[in-house]
């Protein structure tokens, strides 16, 4: 009897467990599927579809509310008819997406410029539930593909940096070279210029996507580039926390550049440090660079005075100010040639009069700290300044530049930057040369 008994309890008890173990998995797939649902119906900007409870990644996963840049990740069957600017996803659950939801991308970092923006043509991303719902496959890759605009400021050597090779480093970089790019408003002369970049960060040709007819499969996407910033790379922010150092040896690399760092100069030694002048030939010039040179050399220093955006190639570029131990220059697209320089290198940047100082160490000055260089910021008075050959000295141009600053930054630009060059105090620069010899000894 105590057995029967015993044997009833038993099968009660599994009874009991099977109960309890179907109710469970229901409440799982109940709320595993609410969650995906969430994912997808929300608004623009909101889509941030990561299941945190689960390690494969979600189907669909955007980022619209970033002030840079909007950027989506597609891990599906994806398909690019590229001529249409169209990215359809497979999405086996119809009932999670809203009835002919879509998602609107502009692939560009500028997405606070409205006059840019305006330029750069959306990418529209829409899901699929059946294969006759989308264009068949012409090609298929097994590799991810990022698709991005190369437009509007095409050609400034600090935008075609801070706008879209340091971003394509950030996004790309994960991959170790598999990964396509598919560029919109694609110029060959741009890709050519900056080739030996992309030859360092993907090992497959670039595809012109507004002139392609043929259409690309791929098992995953990301449209849009991670933007960190004007020139940089936040380290907490990237897969596997690539860094601004990170991107200058990759430059090393590119352009097979030969100084990794600068050498230790003992005070009294026989080797002259190299110092760049960087000129200008329009706005912000140093008018009385003979003077500078003459400074330079009589504390010791080999100058070289050049004009950058003069030279033919970026090769040329990268070389010449890989030799360089100190480079200085006003504030300006000129600047951005610091990825060049050797570690420990010193840059100087002279910023124009204007309150201009936070802006200048935001475009230039936390990108060289970050790459490891020595970073001296020179602020002119209002007596180097040829605005006094312009305005009255009780103009709110010296008396007030908030005022102007609060008139938008056209006027900013108009009055500080396009209209503004420098004359060098000799003996209040003087100090800071003296300085950049110190560092570098």
């Amino acid at each position: 009897m105590r057995y029967k008994i015993k044997c009833a309890r038993g099968v009660g008890d599994i009874l009991a467990r099977i109960f309890i173990a179907c109710f469970l998995v229901s409440v799982y797939f109940y709320f595993s599927a609410s969650s995906d649902s969430f994912i997808a119906r929300r608004k623009p900007g909101k889509e941030n579809t990561k299941n945190k409870n689960s390690k494969a990644p979600p189907i669909l996963s955007c980022d619209l509310k970033d002030t840079r840049s909007e950027v989506c990740e597609i891990n599906s069957n994806v398909r690019i008819h590229c001529s249409s600017s169209s990215i359809f996803f497979s999405y086996n659950q119809p009932m999670d997406l809203e009835a002919n939801k879509t998602w609107k991308v502009q692939p560009y970092t500028r997405k606070f410029d409205d006059l840019v923006m305006k330029s750069v043509r959306p990418v529209t991303i829409r899901p699929f539930y059946a294969s006759t719902e989308a264009p068949k496959c012409d090609l298929n890759h097994n590799i991810t593909a990022v698709v991005f605009s190369s437009s509007s400021y095409l050609g400034n050597f600090y935008h075609d940096f801070s706008d879209v090779l340091l971003p394509l480093f950030i996004t790309a970089r994960q991959f170790e070279g598999e990964v396509q790019f598919l560029i919109a408003d694609m110029q060959l002369w741009w890709v050519e210029k900056y080739k030996k970049i992309f030859n360092q960060l993907s090992n497959y040709e670039i595809i012109d996507s507004s002139k392609e007819n043929q259409v690309h499969c791929y098992p995953r996407v990301i449209v849009g580039l991670y933007s960190h910033g004007e020139l940089t790379v936040d380290p907490s922010r990237t897969p596997n926390s690539y860094s601004m150092l990170d991107f200058a040896r990759l430059i090393r690399r590119a352009y097979f550049l030969e100084r990794d760092f600068t050498k230790n100069l003992a005070a009294g030694g026989k080797t002259k440090p190299k110092l760049l002048i960087i000129a200008r030939n329009q706005t912000r010039k140093i008018v009385n660079v003979g003077e500078v040179v003459a400074m330079g050399d009589e504390l010791g220093f080999e100058v070289v005075v050049s004009d950058t955006a003069s030279h033919t190639t970026v090769d040329e570029i990268a070389r010449m100010v890989n030799s360089i131990d100190v480079m200085v220059g006003v504030h300006g697209a000129g600047l951005t040639n610091q990825i060049f320089l050797p570690t420990n290198a010193v840059l100087i940047q002279i910023v124009p009069f204007g309150n201009l100082e936070k802006f200048a160490e935001y475009d230039y000055g936390f990108a060289a700290k970050n790459m490891m260089l020595q970073y001296l910021q020179y602020s002119i008075s209002e007596e180097e300044s040829t605005l006094i050959d312009i305005y009255p000295r009780d103009h709110p141009v010296f008396r007030d530049p908030k005022s102007i600053h609060r008139q938008g930054w056209a006027k900013i630009d108009k009055i500080y930057l396009r209209q503004q060059s420098v004359k060098l105090n000799l003996a209040r620069f003087r100090p800071v040369l003296k300085r950049a010899l110190e560092l570098l000894r």
